[in-house]
């Protein structure tokens, strides 16, 4: 068993220094409560389809943002787990790490199942991948890699082995969303819950709040909602909701043993 943190952060649009200054305070704050691993959100460091991705992407590994993840997960002895936005020669990618509290790359994922909105910004992806570990087996996808058509990508985690499936994500709703007559999360559920069931595995999709103001969104809210949903299916976690509903959400995570060969 372990402590997993979900930090439901603000992220602010081209303003790196201040995302990961918020983010070095969250991961921080986990440590001291005892996380062994940290899940941050979606593209932290610029903020999902902002236009500084043109011009700010950086490379994994050796880019500021990525040594600087690397960094921070030594120095506070967590497996850390983020998205950023990533430069490869003449392609950007949506991309996420995983390093290891001796601040090793274990996982360097790029998304798969980008919305077409985004296209313009983002190239697809091109990997998918596990580590294994003294606490288990990890396994990290992006976002709307969740629905992505037969929950083809959480489903190949599993058969890979995956017991615990982290996800950075963005989720955002139209400005006059009515959180009392229309619950956020549904998609999100209906992603989540049946994939947990059959491979009998952790899901943990950690959003970020904040207003978009850039990019095909803009205008648009990200209002957190991060959740857990554990190998029963059931979902055990759910962050508040709001554009300012920032929160350091903790769970403990008890891994199953994996069972490949569930009937999908």
């Amino acid at each position: 068993m372990f402590k997993l943190a979900l930090a439901q952060m603000r992220v602010e649009g081209g303003a790196k220094e201040a995302n990961l200054a918020r983010a070095a305070t969250f991961v921080a704050d986990a440590a001291s409560a005892g996380a062994q691993v940290v899940l941050l959100p979606e593209t932290l460091n610029l903020g999902w389809t902002h236009a500084s991705a043109r011009t700010a992407q950086e490379e994994i590994p050796g880019g500021e943002t990525s040594e600087w993840l690397r960094a921070l997960a030594q120095r506070h002895g967590v497996y850390l787990c983020a998205g950023l936005v990533e430069s490869a020669g003449d392609l950007r990618f949506n991309a996420a790490v995983l390093f290891d509290p001796q601040g090793r790359l274990l996982l360097h994922h790029r998304k798969l199942n980008e919305l077409d909105i985004a296209h313009a910004l983002y190239a697809n992806g091109d990997r998918l991948g596990v580590a294994h570990t003294p606490l288990g087996t990890l396994g990290v996808m992006i976002c709307a890699d969740a629905f992505a058509r037969g929950h083809v990508v959480s489903r190949t985690l599993g058969l890979m082995g995956a017991q615990i499936i982290l996800s950075p994500c963005a989720w955002a709703v139209p400005a006059d969303h009515d959180n009392a007559r229309l619950p956020y999360g549904w998609r999100w559920l209906e992603s989540y819950c049946p994939v947990a069931r059959d491979f009998q595995l952790w899901i943990a999709g950690c959003s970020n709040v904040g207003w978009i103001n850039d990019g095909p969104w803009r205008g648009r809210k990200c209002i957190g909602n991060s959740l857990v949903v554990n190998p029963r299916g059931e979902p055990v976690l759910h962050g508040p909701h709001g554009v300012d509903a920032e929160a350091l959400l903790l769970i403990d995570v008890a891994l199953e043993p994996h069972a490949r060969g569930r009937e999908l």
